[in-house]
């Protein structure tokens, strides 16, 4: 977790210090910043798994030598044959978290792993699928040692998890939950992976293993079908990009709500804030964080059935304006707003040849819709459970649609030639927490390892909270909380090192070569470089 400043031929960071070996031995193999971010990805699928998986999604933002900036979207669509009709008849308001019913949505993290690694081989020879993929069969055969974090998730939704047999059956085979520490196997998750490395990537999709996690899903009473599973491609859209503190600051575009973290910067800026950490600066974010906020509420989505343009927004000075000027710098904005949710898994990497890649894997919640795929050895996502039901309502179930994502990986580039990707987990909290570290790093100089672990905070819900407060780590200046409580807000002390913060990390490329790196003490992570 501390803090890394050196010159090096490559640089990873993880929310997982297995992951963080996995992404740098592929760096000392002379891989790409593309190889080791699947390797990592690889990885958390196996020691991470109420974090993230290859049944969920993730989204890459990909920086080139050349100056370009690309996003993978791999992101899956809800099932083609069912219909928000199918949920009212079953008797569901709403789509319900855990089940086969949430396991609606396609997966489309091994198309991302897929692109990604097609992209490194145009860039210079190809890793073997095995080398890239060999830690994570190792420890998915061998085992692992559950962190903290997954025992203690595991036992707090133990309720709604434990009634799916299989997933029972593979995390409480004699009826008692693992602790943290002890060791947890996932051979049927090894030959899976083993498997794509025989068949290829798209052997998931539309191959033996394809055709086994349809088999699995059918079972557990999931709307998805062969057709989902063959129709599922990785897009790549334009990312979203913004001018703040002397970068160009990239995200990615809906169904993201990157465009949300993107503005929270541009609004953040104009309020000309001259000090860090003190009352007007988190105050400020919060304020800015509430307007970006309602936008991202009331447009976005699937882009095809967005009423405002994404991009058009953050260019739309004179609307940025009004937004500022509407800031009372005393006073806090009457909130809350409907907040969103999801746990998942941000990591980064950049190499020698100054390959820099951003991306974000996720479940959405923990352990996703709690349905264990055992012939795969995969849990599957519940990203479909944010849907509505209503006819014509923001995000509703319309099959073939793509959900609402909290999703959004960062990268900037610098005037002065830095290169810097970062990010955070946390659903509602990761463009509040990209915004403390892009600030504190980007505007005030902050080390890059002191604006991460630096107290933080969190407006809405998240991580099962249920309030809408502003949530502060208790290592916050008392005076500043006594005066953000004067002004209106509704503060809520929290932990001193609270996940509820989110896994933030970041890794920064110097012109000169030099490498800076950082990872979260809230996380089982570290900084990894060669």
């Amino acid at each position: 977790m501390l803090h890394s400043f050196q010159s090096t031929r490559g640089m990873v960071t993880s929310p997982h210090h297995l992951a963080s070996q996995s992404g740098l031995a592929i760096l000392k193999k002379g891989g790409t910043a593309l190889e080791a971010v699947t390797a990592m990805a690889a990885t958390l699928c196996a020691v991470y798994p109420h974090m993230t998986g290859m049944g969920g999604d993730a989204f890459w933002l990909i920086s080139y030598p050349d100056g370009r900036t690309e996003v993978l979207e791999a992101c899956g669509a809800a099932a083609l044959h069912a219909s928000a009709q199918d949920y009212t008849a079953a008797g569901h308001t709403s789509v319900p978290w855990r089940g086969g019913m949430a396991a609606n949505t396609m997966a489309g993290t091994v198309s991302g792993w897929q692109a990604a690694l097609e992209r490194s081989a145009a860039l210079q020879p190809a890793l073997p699928l095995d080398v890239v993929l060999e830690d994570a069969i190792w420890y998915a055969r061998n085992g692992y040692a559950l962190t903290t974090s997954e025992a203690s998730l595991l036992a707090e939704k133990q309720v709604e998890l434990l009634g799916n047999a299989a997933f029972a059956a593979a995390y409480a085979p004699q009826g008692c939950l693992p602790q943290a520490g002890d060791i947890r196997k996932n051979p049927a998750l090894a030959e899976t992976l083993q498997s794509l490395v025989r068949h290829g990537l798209d052997s998931f999709y539309t191959g033996d293993v394809g055709r086994r996690l349809l088999a699995d899903l059918t079972h557990a009473g999931s709307p998805l079908r062969a057709q989902d599973f063959a129709h599922h491609a990785v897009a790549t859209p334009a990312p979203l990009h913004a001018r703040v503190a002397g970068a160009q600051v990239f995200n990615a575009p809906p169904p993201t709500q990157g465009v949300a973290s993107l503005a929270i910067l541009k609004l953040f800026e104009k309020l000309n804030v001259q000090e860090v950490d003190g009352f007007a600066y988190v105050h400020a974010l919060v304020e800015a964080t509430k307007h970006a906020f309602l936008f991202r509420n009331a447009h976005v989505g699937d882009p095809r059935w967005m009423s405002e343009d994404a991009q058009g927004f953050l260019d739309d000075t004179a609307r940025f304006n009004a937004m500022a000027a509407s800031i009372d710098p005393h006073r806090a904005m009457p909130w809350p707003a409907p907040a969103q949710m999801g746990d998942t898994t941000w990591m980064g990497a950049v190499d020698s040849h100054g390959v820099a890649v951003s991306m974000i894997q996720s479940l959405y919640f923990e352990f996703g819709s709690g349905v264990f795929l055992p012939q795969t050895g995969l849990l599957w996502q519940n990203r479909g459970a944010s849907f509505l039901l209503e006819e014509g309502a923001w995000n509703a179930f319309v099959p073939g649609r793509k959900p609402f994502h909290t999703l959004n990986p960062a990268l900037a580039r610098f005037d002065d030639g830095r290169v810097m990707v970062y990010g955070t987990m946390g659903g509602e909290g990761q463009p509040q927490t990209q915004a403390a570290l892009f600030t504190r790093y980007a505007m005030f100089g902050v080390p890059l390892q002191q604006a991460i672990t630096a107290p933080r905070w969190l407006l809405g819900r998240t991580w099962g909270s249920h309030s809408h407060s502003l949530k502060m780590e208790s290592r916050f200046d008392a005076g500043v909380i006594a005066r953000l409580e004067q002004a209106g807000h509704e503060v809520e002390r929290v932990a001193p090192f609270t996940s509820m913060m989110g896994h933030a990390g970041a890794v920064v490329r110097h012109a000169s070569g030099l490498f800076e790196g950082a990872a979260d003490p809230r996380s089982d992570g570290c900084v990894g470089a060669y």
